[in-house]
């Protein structure tokens, strides 16, 4: 299995304010790169397989503390970018509240494609299909993915076997970890939304799960007792 920690981006000025979609030059903000460096503390006692990120640079600015401190180089992916906004990307998010195709974002995001960009049908394929391609490149590995919320959201919802209309009931703050587990054609989310927590309980001999604790045949073994009669 193949431990994969699912890294939403830090806080920048207009995180919360406007759907910024794929725009670029957007950093992070003191706030987000105070994240980004507890964000590196939190890893401790974890040695990562590798480290991967959308290309914008919320992202990239995120894990780079995280990078540096694991001494792993930073691979920029395509496929791991925020969803295509189309014509929405840069809109105030109070204004576009108050569209009516606004609900079916909310409700029934599996029919809903963003005017003149892309589908949540389309995010979750290409996302779920990047994750398996670094799962199987790390066998049993440790890898950091550094994408942003929605993302986060909905490879969550995917991994935990619900259906992409329900995706928008999972949680991930800026800064957050979430963890996978995958591999084998098996899947576990063994952790959801963390923003503070030390995480040296997924390093090498700290998963206590079925798939990763080797058999003992010692234990399958009956102890023999004597026939003590009397």
């Amino acid at each position: 299995m193949t431990t994969v920690f699912l890294i939403r981006h830090g806080l920048t000025g207009q995180t919360g304010t406007t759907l910024y979609g794929r725009t670029g030059g957007i950093p992070l903000d003191h706030r987000g790169r105070a994240q980004a460096d507890r964000l590196a503390t939190r890893f401790d006692g974890v040695r990562l397989t590798a480290l991967y990120s959308s290309p914008l640079e919320r992202c990239r600015q995120t894990v780079e503390p995280l990078a540096a401190a694991q001494r792993l180089h930073l691979e920029e992916r395509q496929e791991l970018i925020e969803m295509d906004a189309g014509t929405w990307t840069g809109k105030p998010l109070r204004r576009l509240r108050h569209l009516k195709a606004w609900s079916e974002v909310q409700t029934s995001p599996s029919t809903f494609r963003f005017p003149g960009g892309e589908s949540f049908v389309e995010a979750r394929d290409r996302v779920v299909a990047e994750i398996e391609r670094i799962a199987k490149r790390h066998r049993h590995g440790r890898v950091a993915v550094a994408t942003h919320g929605d993302i986060v959201r909905v490879l969550l919802n995917h991994y935990g076997g619900a259906g992409l209309d329900t995706f928008q009931r999972m949680v991930a703050d800026t800064g957050s970890v979430s963890v996978l587990s995958i591999g084998g054609g098996r899947a576990a989310v063994l952790l959801v939304n963390d923003t503070v927590g030390a995480l040296r309980r997924f390093g090498p001999g700290q998963i206590d799960a079925p798939w990763e604790v080797a058999a003992d045949p010692a234990a399958n073994s009956q102890p023999k007792h004597k026939n003590l009669r009397g």
